[in-house]
């Protein structure tokens, strides 16, 4: 089976090839417009035709071009949840769905990504969401109470509810995340494992909803839903910033474009 990652990118971003694999790269500029490079294997496609599914592997090497990006930037599956623009690069056109996703994400201090108590929800972390597939349209109809989020208690009981209904795993990552790393994530039918180096450091049963698409991106946008009910998300200023990516393989799939033309 092929993968045809397509390239995304904003004004002045960049997908740029290189021997081995790519450079995602966006500019600086201030808060207030969006900045995105992206790579992904699922442009114009509908949920239901994602090619990824367990059991199934991605390794890739990896290194950012700072420590302390603002915005989110990572790699790995996930179902493109959001059919609106704070989605990390989401593709408009899809009604919006609860997460599936199995990534290592970087996330700047402004973001707060986690539902659960003691999961964290900014730096960097390898995790996953697991959550029902629950029907797009309810949730559709559920879109125009968003703007009541604004208000705590509303917004404290619907993170609560949220809480109960998506599991979530994670763990935080001291890394210095500049140099080459080796990235794997082996994900399984009841289990996802999470790699470094050929380090285990994380081994989690809250294993996604398949299927799901293949992504890697760098942007300067932040989300945040806080403990105590605070919903707040945007733009960021950033430096110029990029995100290389390199020796990409997921075994049982050709991968169109990586450099390595070759069946795994």
């Amino acid at each position: 089976m092929e993968i045809n990652l397509h390239p995304r990118f904003s004004r002045h971003s960049s997908v740029e090839r290189l021997p081995k694999g790519w450079k995602l790269m966006i500019p600086s500029g201030e808060s207030g417009t969006y900045r995105l490079a992206q790579l992904d294997d699922y442009a114009r496609l509908p949920r239901t035709h994602f090619c990824h599914a367990p059991s199934v592997t991605i390794n890739l090497t990896a290194r950012a071009s700072s420590a302390n990006l603002p915005g989110t930037w990572g790699f790995g599956f996930w179902n493109d949840p959001l059919s609106f623009s704070f989605g990390f690069g989401s593709s408009a056109g899809r009604l919006p769905v609860l997460p599936n996703t199995a990534w290592f994400f970087h996330a700047s201090s402004q973001n707060w990504l986690s539902i659960h108590d003691g999961l964290p929800g900014n730096g960097f972390f390898a995790g996953t969401f697991l959550s029902p597939r629950n029907p797009t349209w309810l949730l559709a109809l559920m879109a125009p109470a968003i703007p009541l989020m604004a208000f705590r208690p509303i917004s404290l009981m619907i993170r609560k509810w949220a809480g109960k209904l998506i599991h979530q795993d994670s763990t935080a990552i001291q890394l210095n995340v500049t140099e080459r790393h080796r990235y794997s994530i082996q994900w399984l039918r009841e289990t996802c494992l999470f790699k470094i180096d050929g380090e285990t450091i994380l081994r989690t049963s809250a294993s996604p909803m398949p299927p799901l698409g293949l992504v890697l991106w760098i942007d300067n946008q932040f989300a945040a839903w806080s403990q105590d009910g605070k919903v707040r998300f945007g733009t960021l200023a950033n430096p110029p910033a990029w995100l290389e990516i390199e020796d990409l393989e997921v075994p049982g799939f050709y991968v169109a474009g990586s450099g390595k033309e070759r069946r795994f």
